[in-house]
């Protein structure tokens, strides 16, 4: 049999009720809402005494002496009106509930423009360069003049729906490597980019949140270790950082020069993350595939072990059909220049490292090593690089940066690959191994922020033994780059 409601619980609350009356009494005692003597229906009245009994809650939480008459009150209250405050607190649950889900659906899909342009002027010396140290003779004089080049970066950023990000980047410049010039790559700049001023597809992906600590990344273009590890340096940024290219990150970060792939941003903890990626150069010929082209896949742990200090941990596998790492920089030659294309697998570890003293001064550097062998050779090749830095911000003016770089590019340590391949076999003396000779990049710069959108660097960089070659004279190229952003 159904259950009848009282006449009771159906009626409105008269001024003459006594559950009226003390609900006054309590709202006098408690600073609850004033309650008028006209008729309340018992849902109006319950919202009132539901406020009414969160002050006299919140008096007990503060430790205030309630009267026990007043909690036998309060205890009649609630059940002579339990129904209705049940009720009350559904319909506030469910007010709430739909609140946030229209919350989430109101989002319509926004886009922006982010924009960045880079003119420098750059030039070097003109140092002598041996270029078969076996022979120990200055065969060539480097080419130098004065050059004006520009980089324009265009992003557009779209979200749809507020946790995801839809990147399209386009670049454009007319500054190409100095290394045919130079007869080294190690005086490269961080904002090079030689499109012959036409637009060029930078950046294709899409980045959303798979969990609230999980992110993915997935793209034609711009998916690499590189954009997908977290940065650790404080000096990066071809518009605003460092301005040689080896200043920018481990030169491992580069190994396969991939573009397009998948990868992951996992926030395991406050204090640990891990990134992974795997990433292949797009192919010329479809039927090769993702995983048949030049590709590169990896992982990196970062970790804050204190609020001033990062450390990063990485490591890659890299496959190459031609005996190139994808560097640009040092030793990104594996093999012999006369040596047919050889299929390389590389596997290598890193690590960086950044230590914020204060406000105005961060320590950190990082290290890298490579191991290489040859699918269809014996032996194999190792190089290592390394670099330390101090960064200075608010340098002499808050927003300014002062930059200090020491390292050396990398450069192969050990080749055991066999005559007619081996690289340090041709170069240096006919002796199989290492280098025997070691190149140190020194560079300085200050960036000063002229205002929110502009900023003006000059910068120095002086390569000694360049191409780990001490016949070789000292290379020194001088920059001034200014960056506008929009």
């Amino acid at each position: 049999m159904a259950q009848v409601n009282k006449v009771s619980e159906l009626s409105d609350v008269q001024a003459h009720d006594w559950a009226l009356m003390e609900l006054r009494s309590l709202g006098e005692r408690y600073h609850c809402q004033t309650v008028s003597n006209h008729p309340w229906n018992r849902y109006e009245f319950a919202s009132i005494l539901k406020t009414c009994l969160d002050n006299v809650s919140k008096s007990v939480s503060d430790k205030v002496s309630i009267a026990d008459g007043d909690l036998i009150l309060v205890q009649r209250l609630q059940k002579e009106f339990e129904q209705e405050l049940t009720n009350l607190k559904q319909r506030v649950e469910s007010v709430e509930d739909r609140s946030h889900q229209l919350a989430a659906q109101e989002f319509s899909p926004t886009t922006r423009l982010i924009g960045q342009t880079t003119f420098g002027i750059q030039g070097t010396n003109s140092p002598g360069v041996d270029l078969y140290p076996r022979d120990g003779i200055r065969e060539r004089t480097a080419k130098t003049n004065l050059t004006f080049a520009s980089n324009v970066q265009l992003t557009l950023a779209t979200s749809f729906t507020g946790r995801d990000l839809f990147l399209t980047g386009l670049t454009a410049g007319n500054l190409g490597s100095s290394a045919p010039l130079l007869f080294t790559n190690m005086g490269r700049l961080g904002y090079e980019s030689d499109t012959n001023n036409r637009l060029a597809l930078a950046d294709l992906s899409y980045r959303f949140a798979l969990a609230p600590r999980l992110g993915i990344v997935v793209g034609a273009a711009g998916v690499n270790p590189a954009n997908t590890f977290r940065s650790l340096n404080p000096l990066e940024g071809s518009g605003d950082g460092a301005i040689s290219l080896f200043g920018q990150r481990n030169p491992i970060l580069a190994l396969g020069n991939s573009t397009g792939g998948i990868g992951f941003d996992w926030q395991i903890s406050n204090r640990v993350s891990l990134q992974g990626i795997y990433s292949a150069e797009l192919p010329g010929v479809p039927s090769q595939g993702l995983f048949n082209s030049r590709r590169t896949a990896g992982a990196q742990l970062t970790l804050a072990p204190t609020k001033n200090l990062d450390v990063g941990l990485n490591y890659l596998y890299s496959h190459s059909p031609d005996g190139l790492l994808g560097t640009g920089i040092g030793d990104a030659q594996l093999i012999s220049p006369f040596a047919d294309p050889t299929a390389f697998n590389t596997h290598a570890v890193g690590a960086s490292m950044t230590w914020r003293l204060n406000n105005n001064l961060q320590l950190g550097g990082w290290g890298g090593w490579t191991r290489s062998n040859p699918e269809k050779l014996t032996g194999h090749v190792e190089t290592t690089n390394w670099m330390v830095f101090a960064a200075l911000p608010n340098l002499l003016r808050p927003g300014n940066l002062g930059g200090i770089l020491v390292g050396q590019p990398p450069k192969i340590i050990n080749s055991t690959l066999p005559t007619g391949f081996n690289f340090p076999n041709f170069s240096d003396e006919g002796t199989a191994g290492g280098r025997r000779n070691t190149a140190l990049h020194i560079e300085l710069f200050y960036r000063a922020q002229l205002s929110d959108n502009l900023s003006l660097t000059p910068g120095v960089i002086v390569v000694l033994h360049p191409d780990h070659n001490s016949a070789n004279e000292p290379l020194v190229v001088g920059a001034l780059r200014a960056t506008f952003r929009f």
